[in-house]
């Protein structure tokens, strides 16, 4: 019988011939997974023989991953700042630059007011909304996606995470389509489609063949929703009200000039932790300017 490590070795070093990113880590997480063990538990247990009741779901997980299927897909889960959502192909897998879009968005907020209207728009696995409403427990959060099965996930990730009491309100929309007339917002908040054809080309497989293309890929040198969303957003947004956006890193040029002939009375590029400008955030003059 295989032991734990001997079976983590293996694995590695498929993943390893596969072009996986991180191999042992990969192999860790997977075993530990099918086993319901912290990693710190596997290493204690590194010695057990596995016998094949326990080695038949690993190598079906490992077969998956070996393909190049994310490892988000494979576990069914993603951890996003204090949250574990359950991700799989209907919706993207959260990554590190949105995190940090939820956090800027945090910080910025504190310095006044707290927003009392919500708008996620494009919320996939619902990680934004999610955030967002455990960050500003008085607001009401509303969330769209054009895509009815992500936002069947989303409305299951919320209760799972304490919040499904309705505070989070989802809807069917193609950005702000399916939103009732009238309403306004004291924050938007998005990560919407910025690649273009050609970056998703030469994309890692777990992105280019796994993740729902829809998510990842936008017109116009990549920009056609970004420019969409700050177009019609000023009139959606409440006075002072505040807009935040995820985007590539070379599209800036065009999004700070377009935010401006849009209304805002502020537009500026935020960097990432990489030093790359990804985010762009604007305000709306307060009422009465």
């Amino acid at each position: 019988m295989l032991t734990i490590l001997e079976v983590i070795r293996r694995t590695a070093d498929f993943f390893e011939k596969r072009g996986v990113e991180n191999p042992r880590l990969n192999a860790e997480l997977i075993v530990a997974h099918v086993l319901g063990l912290s990693r710190m538990k596997l290493y204690l247990q590194f010695e057990r023989p596995l016998g094949e009741k326990e080695l038949a779901p690993i190598r079906e997980l490992v077969r998956r991953r070996g393909r190049r299927e994310p490892l988000a897909y494979v576990l069914g889960e993603a951890a996003f700042l204090d949250f574990t959502l359950k991700v799989d192909a209907r919706v993207l897998v959260p990554r590190p630059e949105t995190e940090q879009l939820v956090e800027i968005v945090r910080d910025t907020c504190a310095e006044g007011p707290p927003p009392r209207a919500i708008l996620d728009l494009g919320t996939g696995s619902g990680a934004i909304a999610i955030a967002l409403a455990a960050a500003f427990p008085e607001a009401a959060v509303t969330a769209v996606d054009a895509a009815g099965d992500a936002l069947e996930l989303a409305a299951a990730n919320a209760a799972a995470c304490g919040l499904g009491d309705g505070r989070i309100r989802f809807l069917e929309s193609d950005w702000f389509a399916g939103i009732p007339g009238g309403e306004r917002f004291d924050l938007i908040v998005s990560n919407p489609p910025y690649l273009t054809e050609a970056e998703l080309a030469e994309a890692e497989p777990e992105v280019r063949d796994f993740e729902p293309r829809h998510a990842l890929v936008a017109a116009d040198g990549g920009c056609a929703d970004l420019l969409g969303i700050i177009a019609a957003a000023a009139q959606w947004l409440a006075p002072g009200g505040r807009l935040f956006l995820e985007t590539g890193i070379d599209q800036h040029a065009r999004l700070i000039p377009a935010m401006k002939a849009a209304g805002f009375c502020s537009a500026r590029s935020i960097q990432d932790w990489s030093g790359r400008d990804r985010f762009v955030a604007g305000a709306m003059a307060p009422a009465g300017v």
